[in-house]
């Protein structure tokens, strides 16, 4: 199992802005946060069975400024202050789900989903199941997963693979603009819980949005990932913000004559295999790549699977991860900078897996 174990000494780059790219014409930039907030507002507007409720999210206009203005627009039965305690809002906003509501919970980060995971995975996963299918559970939860900057390692956890292992579940993790509105508006309309996995990271970085991503009907189908870019040489899996890394490393590979397929998975659960088996298919060798820890991770059950399908006889070599260290976060933030697969660690990992045969 290939892993990242050495240090360099350097600040985490400003993310690049120009990385994942509108897919038409259009010109219009908008901002992760903005994309949020404009996708809640229009789902709020659309169904008046959808609230927000979660901590500081009406009056404070969110702790990053997610909600912003949508509490003096929709007031105070849409969008609701909570204390901080989020195994009772969870538990209400679960009961609100099966009461008919379609609520969007808001985790002021995910590492405090661990005080309410038994109304995630107890009430609001299982619940439609354990009731032969009588009563669904429409609720969005959403917030900051994975580390950002400083934070330390009780605020710098990635819950991808914790919470796409739960039958029950959905699971997103977007990476631009147009993802996180295609994702989040997808989620509010689902049945079912859904959880949206984003980046504190990446609230202030800016993309280019396609006029159909504007659109205030534009879903991204559950379950439905992106060829980011395509390639002959090399599949490289990715999702969230290590997608932007993975684009970076991708354009290293290119100047040194390696074309290398990057998908980004936007689905945890369900994932879309069709698209994997074909890429593999195409490219013959195979990296994942994720910033949580190696053990049981998102790359872990990818390649397992793979192992586990006559797609396996596709590769031409071992498929490998290249993922964050196995060790909770360091609060210094050079350390904490090597300690999550950046763009030059992708591309020296890569370059192993395709070896002396490109």
């Amino acid at each position: 199992m290939y892993n990242i174990f050495f240090l360099r000494q350097t600040l985490l780059p400003v993310v690049s802005r120009s990385i994942l790219k509108g897919s038409c014409r259009s010109a219009t930039k908008m901002t992760v946060r903005d994309a949020l907030n404009s996708a809640l507002d229009e789902e709020l507007a659309r169904d008046e069975r959808v609230f927000i409720m979660g901590e500081e999210v009406a009056q404070f206009n969110g702790a990053y400024k997610i909600t912003r203005g949508l509490w003096k627009k929709y007031g105070d039965k849409r969008l609701i202050d909570t204390p901080i305690t989020e195994a009772g809002f969870c538990g209400i906003a679960v009961g609100a789900a099966l009461a008919g509501l379609r609520p969007i919970c808001e985790f002021m980060t995910y590492n405090f989903s661990m005080q309410a995971i038994d109304r995630v995975i107890n009430a609001a996963a299982k619940n439609y199941y354990m009731t032969a299918g009588r009563f669904p559970v429409p609720i969005v939860f959403r917030g900051p997963n994975g580390n950002a900057k400083g934070l330390a390692a009780q605020h710098s956890q990635c819950f991808g693979a914790w919470y796409m292992s739960v039958p029950g579940l959905k699971v997103m993790s977007p990476s631009s603009c147009e993802d996180y509105r295609g994702s989040l508006k997808a989620a509010v309309r689902d049945p079912d819980p859904v959880l949206i996995l984003e980046s504190e990271i990446l609230y202030n970085a800016e993309f280019t949005v396609s006029d159909q991503a504007m659109d205030k009907d534009f879903v991204i189908p559950i379950g439905k990932g992106k060829i980011e870019k395509p390639g002959k040489h090399i599949t490289l899996i990715t999702h969230g913000q290590a997608t932007l890394y993975t684009m970076q490393a991708a354009d290293i590979l290119a100047g040194q004559g390696i074309e290398a397929e990057v998908i980004n998975l936007r689905s945890l659960r369900p994932v879309d295999w069709e698209m994997i088996f074909k890429s593999i298919s195409k490219t013959h060798r195979l990296m994942t790549v994720e910033l949580g820890w190696p053990r049981c991770g998102v790359g872990s059950e990818i390649i397992a699977t793979i192992m586990e399908n006559p797609i396996f006889f596709e590769l031409d070599a071992p498929a490998i991860r290249c993922t964050g260290i196995d060790v909770p976060m360091p609060y210094s933030e050079p350390i904490e900078y090597e300690c999550t697969p950046k763009d030059h660690h992708i591309a020296e990992f890569a370059k192993k897996v395709c070896g002396s045969k490109i």
